[in-house]
C-alpha cells in the first residue's frame, strides 16, 4: 500500500532540496536545474511546509541545512537515484520485460554472455540487464530477480540451479615459460598470484597435482580479469578459471602452464530469492539455463 499523498512530496522539492545540500546554495541548485532563484525558494518552502519539519536556515545571505534537512537530503538522494535507475531501466528495455541479473565478472563475460546471445534470440521480448555483485547480498534489499553464485550452497535463502563444475588451469606469459607447461614442482620457482575470494587455491591445486605446495608468495587481486592481466604482464602465474584461461590463450596473451586443467571443489550456480516466486521472464532463463547446462543425453 502507498502512503497517503500528504507524506509524498513532489519530485521537484526533493530534486531541490538534494541540490542546494550538494551545491551549497540555492542560487547553484537553480542553475542546475534550469529554475530561477525565486521558484527553488519557492519548492523549498512547500516542503518544509509538507514534511512540518525546519529543513534550512538562513545564515548571511545563505541557506544551510539543518541537521534534520541534512539527514532527509541523504533519505531522498537514494531515492532519486533509484527513480532513476528505474526509469532507465523502463527507457532501455522499451515494451520489453526486463530482467536483472547479478554476475561474478569473469564468469558473467566468458561463460554467461556467450550463452545469454542464443538466450536473447529464443526470447527477444526479454532484456537481461547485468551488474557485478562479488559475494551474496540480500535480495530484499537489491533490485535483482536472480545471481551467479560460486562455491557451497551457503547462500541461505534462495534456490540453485546448478550451471557448471569449477576447472582451473595455472597460465603465464609466454616469456615468462617460453618452453611451454612445466611440471608442478617447477611452478614453486615462480610468482604465484592469488584471488582474495581464493584463500588456498594454490595448495590445493598442489596437493591434486601430487606436489607439496611450500611458501607460495606473489601478488593478491580481488578479480580474476585483473589477476589474468597482471599474468600477461609477466608479474607471475595465474590459476584461472578453465572459460577464463581459454579465451586468454586464443588471444596469444597467456598459456597453459601446466598440462590440463584441474577439476575442483566448487560450482557455479543460478540463485533466487525463495520468499517470491519467479517473475514469467526470470523462469524463462531458469528453464533456458537448465537445459543449456544439462542437455538431454
Amino acid at each position: 500500500m502507498i502512503a497517503p499523498r500528504r507524506f509524498l512530496p513532489s519530485v521537484s522539492s526533493l530534486l531541490a532540496l538534494e541540490a542546494v545540500d550538494r551545491l551549497g546554495t540555492a542560487t547553484a541548485a537553480a542553475e542546475e536545474l534550469a529554475l530561477t532563484h525565486s521558484a527553488v525558494s519557492r519548492q523549498l518552502k512547500a516542503l518544509e511546509e509538507q514534511i512540518g519539519v525546519t529543513l534550512l536556515r538562513r545564515e548571511g545571505k545563505g541557506l544551510v541545512l539543518t541537521p534534520a534537512g541534512a539527514d532527509y537530503a541523504a533519505s531522498i538522494r537514494d531515492y532519486l537515484q533509484d527513480l532513476a535507475r528505474a526509469s532507465l531501466k523502463i527507457r532501455a528495455a522499451g515494451e520489453r520485460s526486463s530482467l536483472n541479473l547479478a554476475v561474478l565478472p569473469a564468469f558473467g563475460t566468458h561463460w554467461l554472455l556467450p550463452r545469454l546471445r542464443r538466450f536473447a534470440e529464443s526470447w527477444p521480448e526479454i532484456t537481461v540487464n547485468l551488474a557485478t555483485r562479488l559475494a551474496p547480498f540480500d535480495f530484499a534489499r537489491e533490485q535483482f530477480d536472480a545471481a551467479i553464485h560460486f562455491g557451497r550452497r551457503d547462500w541461505v535463502g534462495v534456490h540453485y540451479l546448478d550451471l557448471t563444475q569449477e576447472q582451473v588451469i595455472p597460465a603465464a606469459a609466454p616469456a615468462l615459460l617460453p618452453q611451454g607447461p612445466v611440471p608442478a614442482e617447477a611452478l614453486l620457482t615462480l610468482p604465484l598470484l592469488h584471488l582474495e575470494s581464493r584463500p588456498g587455491a594454490w595448495e590445493d591445486w598442489f596437493a591434486r597435482q601430487g606436489a607439496a605446495p611450500g611458501r607460495l608468495r606473489g601478488m593478491l587481486f580481488d578479480q580474476f580479469a585483473q589477476m589474468a592481466e597482471a599474468a600477461a604482464l609477466g608479474f607471475g602465474v595465474a590459476l584461472l578459471p578453465r572459460f577464463l584461461a581459454e579465451a586468454e590463450f586464443r588471444a596469444g596473451r597467456l598459456r597453459p602452464a601446466a598440462a590440463g586443467p584441474t577439476p575442483v571443489d566448487g560450482r557455479y550456480a543460478l540463485v533466487w530469492p525463495e520468499l517470491r516466486p519467479p517473475a514469467r521472464p526470470l523462469q524463462r532463463l531458469i528453464d533456458w539455463l537448465s537445459a543449456e547446462a544439462h542437455p538431454p543425453r
